[in-house]
């Protein structure tokens, strides 16, 4: 079967110098320190299983945030394997080794039926484990830039949440992020649509976890910031970039960068204008 081209590296189009940021998410801790991705100022997301038991660890040369890897984590084993003392002890030495971290997700529980359906537990305990887990993580070390998420499935249910901070003593509008969990699988439907332009109605400056294409053409102008791995499965059906001697781009820092200024360029000229992107 022919493959679809890979696309072509363009400059990234400058419309705004101020405010939202999209992390290019990867599985090798060594772009952390690879010069163009600190030249070009394009931040990275790396989950912790990728850096956890490491004996050395890269030092950033661009902005970076930590996923924790909850999806994996309860998508196949149900619960958190490891305790939130040990997660908290890692994030301290990324952000002390690795450096330039910008925020680190929390052990949040998704609320998907997949999800529910390996933990046995109902929407409304995922999103008490939720909370508990920001308020145990900042308990154990607050100096660290602690990301909270509210979780839930319908639009009641992510205020529920957010009622559940708040009894916690918790402002979620004071927060300089706040992650918005389970709408990836739906990010480009109407109701997920609805759910972020009523949360970002409230104040909150959200992140949106694995965002595609689809989903930041609809909500890029109501998200403060997102991440994608996107680029890689984009890679296993496309042709290696020009100059690429490897058989698939997945790995690719030359193809990330080319997919993500064309997926950034593809944007509504409105909407970019409150999108800060490199």
């Amino acid at each position: 079967m022919l493959k679809r081209p890979a696309p072509k590296h363009v400059d990234r189009r400058w419309f705004a110098d101020v405010d939202r940021v999209t992390y290019l998410g990867t599985n090798a801790p060594s772009w952390l320190e690879r010069p163009e991705f600190g030249d070009d100022c394009i931040p990275l997301c790396i989950a912790h299983h990728r850096l956890d038991g490491r004996k050395s660890l890269p030092r950033a040369v661009t902005p970076w945030m930590l996923d924790s890897g909850g999806f994996m984590q309860l998508s196949q084993y149900g619960e958190w394997t490891f305790s939130p003392y040990t997660y908290a002890a890692a994030a301290r030495r990324y952000y002390d080794e690795i450096g330039m971290m910008d925020v680190c997700a929390i052990q949040d529980w998704m609320c998907e039926d997949e999800i529910l359906s390996m933990t046995g537990l109902t929407v409304h305990d995922h999103q008490i484990k939720t909370v508990a887990s920001y308020l145990n993580l900042m308990t154990l070390d607050a100096d660290l830039p602690w990301m909270p998420v509210i979780q839930g499935f319908t639009l009641d249910e992510y205020l529920r949440c957010i009622d559940l901070y708040a009894q916690a003593g918790v402002d979620l509008t004071l927060e300089p992020v706040v992650g918005i969990g389970s709408v990836c699988r739906r990010q480009n439907t109407s109701e997920a649509t609805r759910i972020i332009e009523t949360l970002w109605s409230m104040g909150l400056r959200l992140h949106g976890f694995g965002y595609k294409v689809t989903g930041l053409r609809d909500v890029s102008h109501l998200l403060y910031s997102s991440d994608s791995m996107a680029w890689s499965l984009n890679a296993v059906n496309r042709e290696p970039m020009p100059g690429c001697t490897h058989k698939s781009c997945s790995s690719c820092p030359k193809y990330a960068r080319a997919w993500r200024n064309q997926m950034l360029n593809s944007l509504p000229d409105d909407r970019q204008l409150l999108t800060l992107t490199a």
